[in-house]
């Protein structure tokens, strides 16, 4: 295919603005490339402008170019930048938009006949299958059931090998049941499904790689249309994915990948950042780039950032490619960690900010409440709706399928219809013309009025999108059809509340980061230092959505006047003074992160936290006591007619045979000795340990 070389000074556009590192990524029109990009870099900055670069300087036709991410709103915008930097006509989709037009295309020529139609509702399929075999799981039990599915074939499991690989993956129990009769309900629910005649998301990617693995004239015809590869958040590819780009390839390397492995947060659907790690042994000869200006967040955001991760394990493979971020922004407030004795005042402290800053000049769409889980909520809605300050829970209510945008978006595609092409508007103009009956610009109801307040917010979402976008009246109808496709909506006014993982990819001025106690952040399940370490992730990502203003926030107990059990998140150990942390009403105090007394790593589970040893390093406790000690245990157990664990665990005894206690003081301080444990049985521990050691000394 001959290619028409644009002037010179259209790619110098192209490269224009962008900072040395941006440029470099935009100069390597050709694969293979490694952007190591982290958060606030501009790495969709760099991307796009490195396909448009390629595309305005003859390097390749815009058609040739696939670009693929994981969620639409990343590709909607994607498309957008390309289209304003002369590169239209370039895919940008997510992988699963991909497969499907790829599919449809050729299922006749692969499998014959029409396509199937794609399942409505996995959850139903997974309920029917589990009650097929007299299994019935409640509505939580069905949603985990539905993720295990998702996750055994995003992982290339089948339900044959299901068990076993999910035993590898420490999986454990799922909705109470054990793998095999989770793998009997994934068997189910396959056998559901193709009763049902119909495929799920992970089918359709499965499918699309057996078309071009299988049938060469498939993949002659897909590998000559898409000659060179882009993948955003590389570190989320699940091996399901990467089958599907790895089919897409064919054994060639024009492939740009751009994540940040400290950004790894979806590991429970099966991604991993194995493949982002591995790209420069995998492609030797990559070009690799690593972002590191941030322009999102002010340079004391980006510092505790930093300081986030820096309290990793250095011999984590993620932190050997973890991203120094430097702040290029004008300074700003320092980041502030408070403190309370309950939720909700916690939660009231933080309506009170949110007004300050709204009436300070902070739209409320540029304001987040984020937290670890989303029953968290609850306390920040009622906040917030007594208040009068309105507000959105992210992943709510689809945004296209509401009356009132359905009818907006009608009415624009019948002006774009008569719209004038001699003379034509500003596309704001025409909108806010063509919209006017039904929206008043300057007349937004009071937020008292809440159905028509959010009635009027969602017509103002679309006019907002007008302001940016670049064509005309029917490209943005075009555009609105695309999103209503995807479910790619636009911020509506209001306050957003969600979770971590909901706010991935997102950013705003002002972020509250709530509810941030052990337990919660890290979450009490998550025990091995992987999992660990996920958590801490979470919190970066957390952090590195505010651009300006950020306020971090604890409390000790849950309800006003409860116990006061809880303590502050060891992720902030680092960042705030033993006594700050102590000081608040309520709380305890919460000692310096635990260092393992065999190697001295930071421990992070709560398992080595107890023990004060990584799990794989040797115990140095004196197996002599311990024998002793379990002896001592044994008879006294027997005494009370009890199990001997409910005296003292085997950790416990471990820790007391490591550390041989010489006082109460010290004994009290060992995991497992409560105060009831100390008074009962504390005296003939200590004389035993005395005894032993004198008995040691005489030897």
């Amino acid at each position: 295919m001959s290619l028409t070389v644009p002037a010179p000074g259209l790619a110098r556009d192209v490269l224009a603005g962008l900072d040395d590192e941006q440029r470099a990524v935009a100069l390597a029109v050709t694969g293979p490339v490694c952007v190591l990009a982290g958060a606030g870099t501009g790495k969709t900055r760099a991307i796009t402008h490195r396909i448009a670069h390629g595309v305005v300087s003859g390097a390749y036709p815009a058609g040739q170019v696939l670009a693929v991410t994981f969620t639409a709103r990343a590709a909607g915008e994607m498309r957008g930048r390309l289209r304003a930097l002369g590169a239209d006509g370039v895919q940008a989709r997510t992988f699963h938009a991909a497969a499907l037009r790829q599919l449809s295309y050729f299922w006749p020529r692969a499998f014959g006949g029409a396509m199937p139609g794609l399942v409505e509702s996995k959850a139903r399929l997974v309920a029917e299958a589990a009650s097929r075999l007299r299994i019935t799981p409640d509505r939580a039990a069905v949603r985990d059931l539905t993720s295990e599915v998702e996750w055994a074939k995003s992982t290339l499991l089948t339900p044959e090998a299901y068990a076993v690989g999910a035993a590898q993956a420490n999986r454990g129990v799922v909705a109470g049941l054990e793998l095999d009769d989770v793998a009997r309900v994934y068997a189910e629910y396959e056998a559901a499904r193709r009763r049902a005649e119909v495929l799920d998301f992970e089918e359709l990617i499965l499918l699309t790689v057996a078309a071009i693995t299988e049938f060469g004239d498939i993949a002659d015809e897909l590998r000559s249309r898409y000659r060179h590869f882009v993948v955003d958040e590389y570190q989320d590819v699940t091996p399901l994915q990467h089958a599907l780009l790895d089919a897409w390839l064919g054994g060639r390397d024009d492939i740009c990948v751009v994540g940040d492995a400290a950004q790894t947060i979806y590991s429970f659907t099966g991604a991993s950042p194995k493949w982002l790690l591995d790209f420069p042994r995998r492609f030797p000869h990559a070009t690799v780039v690593r972002l590191v200006r941030d322009y999102r967040s002010t340079p004391q955001i980006v510092e505790l950032a930093n300081e986030v991760l820096a309290g990793a394990p250095a011999t984590s493979a993620a932190s050997a490619a973890r991203v120094q971020l430097v702040g290029q922004r004008p300074p700003g407030p320092k980041p502030q960690v408070n403190g309370f004795a309950s939720e909700p005042e916690e939660a009231a402290d933080v309506v009170t900010r949110i007004r300050g800053l709204i009436a300070q000049g902070t739209p409320a769409r540029e304001i987040a409440v984020l937290y670890r889980i989303n029953a968290q909520s609850e306390v920040y809605e009622a906040a917030l709706a007594t208040a009068g300050i309105p507000y959105l829970i992210r992943g709510g209510e689809r945004f296209f399928e509401r009356p009132e945008v359905r009818e907006a978006v009608v009415l624009l595609r019948g002006a774009a219809r008569a719209a004038d092409e001699g003379q034509p508007a500003a596309l704001p103009a025409q909108v806010r013309e063509a919209l006017a009956d039904r929206w008043k610009e300057d007349a937004p109801p009071p937020v008292g009025a809440r159905a028509q307040r959010e009635r009027w917010d969602s017509v103002a979402a679309l006019v907002r999108l007008a302001d940016d976008h670049h064509g005309d009246l029917a490209s943005f109808v075009n555009d609105l059809e695309e999103r209503a496709a995807a479910q790619h909506a636009p911020a509506v006014e209001g306050v957003t509340l969600a979770s971590l993982h909901a706010a991935k990819g997102l950013e705003w001025d002002a972020v509250f980061l709530a509810g941030l106690v052990d337990g919660t952040l890290p979450l009490q399940h998550a025990q091995t230092a992987e999992e660990i370490e996920e958590e801490r992730r979470l919190l970066y990502v957390g952090v590195t959505r505010a651009r300006e203003h950020l306020f971090l926030s604890w409390a000790a107990a849950r309800n006003e006047g409860g116990r006061a059990s809880r303590r502050i998140s060891r992720f902030l150990e680092r960042m705030v003074p033993a006594p700050a942390r102590a000081s608040r009403p309520g709380s305890g105090p919460v000692g310096k992160p635990l260092s393992c007394r065999v190697c001295g790593r930071t421990l992070t589970a709560a398992a080595e936290r107890r023990a004060r040893r990584c799990q794989g390093c040797p115990s140095t406790y004196d197996e002599a006591l311990f024998a002793r000690l379990r002896e001592w245990r044994a008879t006294r157990a027997k005494e009370l007619g009890q199990p001997a664990y409910c005296v003292f665990t085997d950790a416990t005894l471990e820790r007391i045979a490591e550390d041989q206690p010489t006082s109460v003081g010290a004994l009290a301080g060992i995991s497992g000795i409560g105060t009831a444990k100390l008074d009962k049985y504390g005296a003939e521990v200590l004389d035993l340990v005395k005894t032993h050691a004198e008995a040691q000394g005489r030897k």
